[in-house]
């Protein structure tokens, strides 16, 4: 997992971090990116401004979300059941000034 475009403000200024996901998830179901994005929300996450990487738990708008290098909506988003070696990537696109 990887972030940039300031998120890694969130993640302790980590900007990578390999994250390890047990198959199967807390309701029984593959995990997916909404697993993962619960997880780091949980877990990794040291910033307690959680609103600027989710809103009602899911990826908050203004927030790129690439998996293997392809857009998430093209992949399935929340949806997408992770593999094994797969390399996500959250970028901002929201700048102040």
């Amino acid at each position: 997992m990887a972030c940039s475009g300031g998120l890694d403000m969130l993640f302790s200024n980590q900007r990578k971090r390999s994250v390890s996901l047990p198959a199967i998830d807390e309701n029984g179901k593959p995990s997916n990116m909404a697993s993962l994005v619960r997880h780091l929300c949980k877990y990794a996450m040291k910033d307690p401004r959680k609103e600027f990487f989710v809103v009602d738990d899911a990826i908050r708008p203004g927030i790129l979300v690439l998996i293997n290098d392809a857009d998430w909506e093209l992949e399935g988003e929340a949806d997408y059941v992770l593999q094994k070696d797969d390399n996500i990537l959250f970028v901002s696109t929201l700048h102040g000034g």
